[in-house]
């Protein structure tokens, strides 16, 4: 059975392992090289851990959920996945943001959050102060914003998944979705603006 991650002592936050050989491990482990998984583990967590915490700071302070159940989570959930045919290390860690903003817009509706309306919160589609002191999103808002986004374009959704909840930079969401950065960029931008209309002005248009 799969162990979720856990941290070296002392650790910080780790610093990236050569982009190439976290694809190789991801590679192996999809061919079913156990040892190759265990290898991955400690290389991939701070960056588990970095993702977490973008994540939970959109949830308010008395979530339940903490930052390192939700890595642990989606790890075990990733790692169920094994058949899926890792591109490389941006691929693996978008799948994991994605895995995470699953499990917690689950977690708001079980929680009976409304779409609309109630205590609405604004929402800033800015990824550079995403994690300070911004008010914390209707999540499950955006999320249903999010899904009718890609229901039009679907590319668009995919890039603001990747940038304003994965924290992947403009280069690597080009990486992910195989398009130029310019593209990127300019769905970011439209998206954003879609999305500002589709949420009735709860979300402000961030840089």
């Amino acid at each position: 059975m799969a162990r979720s991650p856990r941290p070296r002592p002392g650790e910080g936050v780790l610093s990236t392992p050569a982009t190439h050989h976290v694809t190789s491990l991801l590679v192996g482990w999809a061919e079913g090289d156990d040892a190759a998984l265990e290898e991955l583990t400690p290389l991939v967590y701070g960056e588990l851990r970095r993702i977490a915490r973008r994540h939970m700071a959109h949830e308010r302070a008395s979530h339940t959920l903490q930052a390192t159940a939700l890595v642990n989570e989606a790890y075990l959930r990733l790692v169920d996945a094994r058949r899926v045919q890792w591109k490389d290390r941006a691929h693996f860690f978008a799948m994991a943001s994605r895995l995470m903003r699953r499990i917690l817009v689950d977690a708001a509706r079980a929680r009976g959050y409304q779409k609309r309306g109630g205590g609405r919160k604004q929402v800033t589609l800015d990824v550079e102060v995403i994690g300070g002191e911004e008010t914390p999103p209707n999540l499950v808002a955006l999320d249903d914003a999010l899904n009718a986004l890609a229901v039009i374009d679907e590319r668009r959704s995919r890039v603001v998944e990747l940038r304003f909840f994965g924290g992947l930079s403009v280069e690597e969401t080009a990486t992910v979705l195989k398009i130029s950065v310019e593209t990127v960029t300019r769905d970011w931008k439209l998206a954003k603006l879609w999305l500002l209309r589709e949420l009735d002005g709860t979300v402000s248009d961030g840089a």
